[in-house]
């Protein structure tokens, strides 16, 4: 197999993380606001609150009315939070509350860069091949790019709540894809989701490199994509993959 003439990143998880964890971070809010919530009971209410929630990925909305989809959608993720917490009732103005909170995460203070992000993207531009992202944030997500130094990096970005499509829907590849040009055989898409990064790209007819950071099992549901799959423990690994490639 050649080289790819693109690889496509995820951005959370992939390229940066949390800086802890989103409910010690509510939490924290929380205690500015006079309330007590524990941070831990937080953040499982918010996983589970994110995971049932609809795909953020809203068709054909205007740039102004995108800016207020994003935050509706975030809005109610955080308001179910802090219910399923039964913390909501302390936060009787919740949307004076939650204002600064969605604000807070488009900055540098809440993310972590991974520490061989940088250097692994600088390996990827140095065999000629060009690096963009896939994710399913929302416009934040250009200015927390450009808060970590990351924003050069990339020639493009492709996000579910612009497209109107999320991972693991083969749209949002094929958007990604038509931006430059190639055919999905000539792309890579590289993330930490087994279902929306790795089948989803998989599916799409892109090569899936899954980041696997925690040594999770993959979906054993789908045995061939299971037995033939590209796995990294880290970004780092992937210079590995690329020069037996090439």
């Amino acid at each position: 197999m050649n080289l790819p003439q693109t690889i496509f990143f995820d951005a959370v998880g992939t390229l940066f993380d949390v800086r802890g964890t989103v409910g010690e971070i509510y939490a924290q809010f929380a205690r500015q606001a006079g309330v007590r919530v524990d941070p831990q009971q937080l953040n499982t209410a918010f996983i589970q609150s994110f995971r049932t929630a609809p795909r953020a990925a809203f068709a054909n909305a205007s740039p102004q009315a995108l800016l207020r989809l994003e935050y509706e959608w975030w809005r109610a993720v955080a308001c179910q939070s802090f219910e399923t917490a039964g913390a909501l009732s302390g936060l009787e103005d919740f949307d004076a509350f939650f204002q600064p909170l969605f604000t807070y995460f488009e900055t540098a203070a809440p993310w972590i860069l991974y520490p061989e992000t940088l250097k692994s993207l600088e390996r990827v531009k140095a065999l000629g091949i060009e690096t963009a992202i896939i994710s399913n944030f929302d416009s934040r997500l250009y200015a927390v790019l450009q808060a970590l130094e990351l924003d050069s990096w990339f020639q493009s970005i492709t996000l579910s709540t612009q497209i109107g499509a999320a991972k693991p829907d083969p749209a949002i590849f094929e958007a990604a894809l038509e931006k430059h040009r190639v055919l999905p055989t000539q792309a890579w898409h590289v993330g930490d989701s087994w279902t929306e990064d790795y089948a989803g790209a998989t599916a799409a007819g892109l090569r899936g490199v899954w980041l696997n950071r925690k040594g999770a099992q993959p979906d054993l549901g789908a045995q061939a994509m299971v037995a033939a799959r590209l796995e990294i423990s880290d970004l780092a690994a992937l210079e590995g993959i690329l020069q037996a490639q090439s």
